[in-house]
């Protein structure tokens, strides 16, 4: 699985990182959630909040947008976009 993560704010692209992770002991969506913590750890952001929205935007496009109000604590961006590249 290849993730390029973006952040955001307003209609500047702050920071852009793409990483690759395969861990074929577990299933897809434990595989993508590991791959969401390694991005979040390179990127030092914090790991957002994943919401039923989040499920099916993944699922029908191969990414999601986080916003800031998914977080747990303040983050310096408005928006982290995730998608699976392969």
């Amino acid at each position: 699985m290849v993730l390029e993560g973006r952040t955001t704010k307003g209609n500047r692209l702050l920071k852009i990182k793409e990483i690759k992770y395969e861990n074929p002991d577990v299933n897809f969506s434990q595989e993508l959630s590991e791959a969401i913590v390694i991005l979040c750890r390179e990127m030092d952001i914090p790991v957002p909040m994943w919401m039923k929205k989040n499920t099916h935007e993944f699922a029908a496009f191969h990414q999601t947008i986080f916003f800031d109000t998914q977080y747990p604590e303040k983050v310096r961006f408005d928006s982290f976009q995730i998608k699976m590249i392969r």
